[in-house]
């Protein structure tokens, strides 16, 4: 399905200011559907408004969850006419809410529909449906009266091209709901309604009354630990009171941590209070302060790790420069580089903080080292093409491992003895798969090679971490007209075991 750019692109000629007012008209609309108990579609014209064969098409939709949704269906990129339903551009040519005096039956529900326009500074740009499922007989309480008593203070600003403002920035999505907790207050600012999860907050701030009629600035400031949270909390609960709205603040008081958002309620350009949104986020810190210290802990166990890797790389080359058999040297001289390439992957895990691993960064750390005593032992020199990128923990090790064992099987059989050449390491990164390709110019494969009969312990190492960890594929062959030979490996990115 289009987005909501995609749909207003393709049918509207709306300005870029006009979508940019429907993208956060959109972002602040799940507050009115859940006031309302109702669901709100977004109406676009598609011609003249003026002309009487006007269609409207819906561009978005959002469903309460505080009641039953009057669409189980979706109903983006729908188009109706005017008679089917006549109130969509009586409302986009009038300039007002309307409202349907007799339900509809909607698959089998009666559904009570109105509409409200969307205005921009003088320009009716869209206009909502607000569409009730009357299924369900519904008794007034305070908090059914006083929700749908701020929905319509609410509807009626975005009527006055009032709500949503542009600035301060909303930062919705993170933002408490109204099930969370909300509290509305009277022009003067003193509560006239909270909700059971707003007492329930207060209450874990440490105040044990009931919050209606109570002034909830110095109230809110009397509660909070830190003086400037407090003060700060206090002056936008204060700022919202004069037609300000704000972002979301924290603020920590006896032990819980709770979330605040002030909005202004200005129908009609008169000052009818405001409403407070809040949400005791106290166990939600309490688990990310738990996962930071695990990822922390994490981080602590590979740099430890990493350490300990280096000393054992330390004590072999110690043992291979105190070691007179030259086959015995060069095999310590091995497993220092396969040692030290495995602390290259912890030590980038050390500083990582969702356990993977920019692979580019750790090639190119291992690499130089390998080259370097190449380039003075034989004159072969290596370099990398293309990106590797970012991969998972649990690919990272194997295939380091994997990519110099096949780098050093370059070094040491591809060239005669005295006879310098290049190593190229080729990287080619899709969607689902991770290509390389490590090629030399040297003499080519023996007559006869084969890599599953191969008896040399590198490439033994690298077959199994190929099958085994990396689940993927491994294959070793010439270069055509080309000197060399070319290693071609196949990892799937998807895996995981």
């Amino acid at each position: 399905m289009s987005t909501l750019s995609d749909l207003l692109a393709e049918h509207t000629g709306l300005s870029g200011t006009a979508a940019d007012h429907l993208q956060l008209v959109v972002a602040e609309w799940q507050l009115l559907s859940d006031l309302s108990f109702a669901d709100f579609l977004l109406w676009v014209p598609i011609g003249p408004q003026e002309a009487p064969d006007t269609r409207f098409l819906c561009v978005a939709q959002a469903r309460p969850t505080t009641a039953p949704t009057a669409h189980p269906e979706d109903v983006v990129g729908t188009e109706v006419t005017q008679d089917e339903h006549p109130q969509l551009r009586r409302a986009a040519l009038e300039g007002r809410i309307c409202r349907e005096e007799d339900p509809r039956w909607h698959l089998g529900v009666p559904v009570r529909r109105e509409t409200i326009p969307v205005r921009l500074g003088d320009e009716i740009v869209a206009v909502l449906s607000r569409d009730t499922n009357l299924a369900v007989p519904r008794v007034p309480s305070p908090l059914e009266i006083s929700y749908l008593g701020s929905a319509a203070d609410l509807c009626q600003m975005v009527a006055d091209g009032t709500f949503p403002t542009p600035e301060p920035a909303p930062d919705v999505h993170t933002s408490p709901r109204v099930g969370d907790g909300l509290i509305r207050l009277d022009s003067s600012g003193t509560v006239v309604f909270a909700s059971p999860n707003a007492l329930s907050a207060y209450h874990r701030m440490g105040h044990a009354a009931d919050l209606v009629g109570a002034q909830l600035a110095p109230l809110t400031r009397s509660l909070l630990n830190d003086p400037f949270d407090a003060d700060e909390v206090a002056q936008r609960v204060r700022r919202a009171m004069g037609g300000q709205p704000s972002m979301r603040i924290e603020a920590e008081a006896r032990g819980a941590t709770v979330l605040f958002r002030a909005l202004p309620l200005q129908p009609r350009g008169q000052h009818a209070g405001a409403l407070v949104l809040v949400r005791d986020v106290t166990e939600v810190k309490r688990r990310d302060r738990a996962l930071m210290s695990k990822d922390a802990t994490i981080r602590e166990i590979h740099h430890r790790v990493k350490n300990n890797l280096q000393t054992v790389a330390a004590l072999l080359r110690l043992q291979a420069r105190r070691t007179g058999n030259t086959e015995a040297r060069l095999a310590l001289d091995e497993s220092v580089r396969r040692v030290t390439s495995i602390a290259l992957v912890h030590e980038t895990l050390s500083m990582s903080v969702d356990e993977r691993v920019d692979l580019d960064d750790v090639v190119d750390r291992v690499i130089p080292m390998m080259s370097d005593v190449a380039a003075a032992e034989t004159g072969v020199k290596v370099r990398r093409e293309g990106r590797f990128g970012v991969v998972s923990a649990e690919l990272a090790t194997p295939l380091v491992m994997v990519l110099t064992e096949l780098v050093q099987n370059a070094f040491e059989h591809a060239f005669p003895e005295g006879q310098g050449g290049e190593v190229v390491v080729q990287a080619e990164r899709s969607a689902r798969w991770l290509d390389v390709v490590i090629s030399d110019d040297g003499r080519g494969l023996p007559k006869g090679f084969s890599l599953e009969r191969a008896e040399r312990l590198g490439l033994q190492i690298v077959r199994t971490l190929v099958e085994s960890e990396l689940r993927g594929s491994l294959s070793l062959r010439g270069r055509g007209r080309q000197r060399g030979t070319e290693a071609v490996l196949r990892v799937p990115l998807k895996y995981r075991r």
